[in-house]
């Protein structure tokens, strides 16, 4: 199995230093001989948070792993630096592009003007952007998915597993993508119980993306929310949704996960218990799956939509407890029936 080989970028020289020093590096099983230079490489540059969020930069990890495993691929990673702007953006993708990684995927919406910009310079790489439709071209794969879909399936567990009649939702940054998931969960709840409340609260707003990366902005809004009757808090959040989760669990109220399968995460463990589901994004899928489609010569380009229909979005059912409330696991059934048949039509926004 070959090394990924993780980055922290903040400049364009300091980038290129690194992924200088990547090319020449040794991968795990090398013997001496240093890295197969005509080995495929692959590189993903993290949103906010970085690795270790335990929720959506680490399902897109998950992917280039997989890759790396299954595919033979040598695969790059590289971090934001706290504060950055749409320059150092442009200067890590470029620094990536220029090293040879194909395909150069970034992981969130807020790549999107950068993606733009270094695709035309480098119209032989196939650059992936996920959560954004917003920037086209011939070598952009743009991976996107209906987040409102998982977050309706969502608000109908909220709603059955409430016994107050009031919940929470938390959004990291308040930004149309998270509204999505803001709209979905509301819905999903309302439909279920008409008289349920939903408490919404966001925990920054454009352009402070502190909201998907400061776990103690998650708890805080979450005690607010349990002070005020909430027994279900479902965070959209990124890092910071971990303090949320920790809040309502200390409080032994539950708590709902996103992107990732949150009660399998391994930084969660104390918390698991009281993680009564999480939403899925299928992230990990949408960058292994690029990445093949680069490797075997038929690069994917355009709109990858994954939806409830093709489980590239879901409801997980990890917890035990989960398992073992039938009428919720029938309610959201029905519900993801309903959905995929087209009998129910989920909100984008609020």
């Amino acid at each position: 199995m070959r090394r990924i080989t993780r980055i922290t970028t903040v400049g364009i020289a300091s980038a290129a230093l690194a992924l200088s020093a990547t090319a020449c590096g040794k991968s795990s099983n090398d013997s001496g001989s240093g890295t197969d230079s005509k080995a495929a490489k692959a590189a993903i540059a993290y949103d906010i948070g970085g690795r270790g969020d335990q929720s959506f930069n680490d399902a897109a990890y998950a992917g280039l792993k997989k890759a790396e495993d299954e595919l033979g691929v040598k695969g790059s990673e590289a971090e934001p630096s706290e504060g950055e702007g749409d320059a150092d953006k442009v200067q890590r993708l470029t620094a990536l592009a220029r090293a040879g990684n194909n395909p150069v995927i970034g992981v969130g919406f807020a790549y999107a003007p950068a993606i733009e910009k270094v695709a035309k310079s480098y119209p032989n790489t196939t650059f992936g952007l996920i959560d954004d439709t917003s920037k086209t071209g011939k070598n952009i794969a743009n991976l996107v998915f209906n987040e409102e879909q998982g977050s309706y399936l969502a608000g109908v567990a909220a709603a059955k597993a409430s016994k107050t009649g009031t919940v929470g939702f938390i959004g990291g940054v308040e930004v149309p993508l998270i509204k999505k998931f803001e709209a979905g969960f509301a819905q999903g709840v309302k439909d279920t119980n008409p008289k349920a409340k939903v408490l919404v609260q966001y925990l920054t707003q454009p352009p402070n993306f502190d909201g998907f990366a400061k776990p103690d902005l998650g708890k805080a809004a979450a005690q607010g929310q349990l002070d005020k009757g909430a027994d279900v808090i479902y965070a959209a959040a990124g890092l910071a949704g971990s303090g949320s989760i920790e809040a309502a669990a200390t409080a032994g109220k539950w708590a709902i996960g996103v992107d990732s399968d949150q009660y399998n995460q391994a930084g969660l463990a104390s918390y698991k218990a009281k993680i009564l589901t999480s939403v899925t994004k299928d992230v990990s899928d949408s960058v292994y799956n690029l990445i093949k489609s680069v490797k075997d010569g038929k690069p994917q380009t355009g709109e990858i939509r994954y939806g409830l229909a093709t489980d590239g979005v879901g409801l997980a059912d990890s917890n035990p407890e989960y398992k073992k409330m039938t009428d919720l696991i029938a309610a959201v059934d029905k519900a993801k029936k309903d959905i995929i048949d087209g009998k129910i039509t989920v909100k984008t926004a609020p």
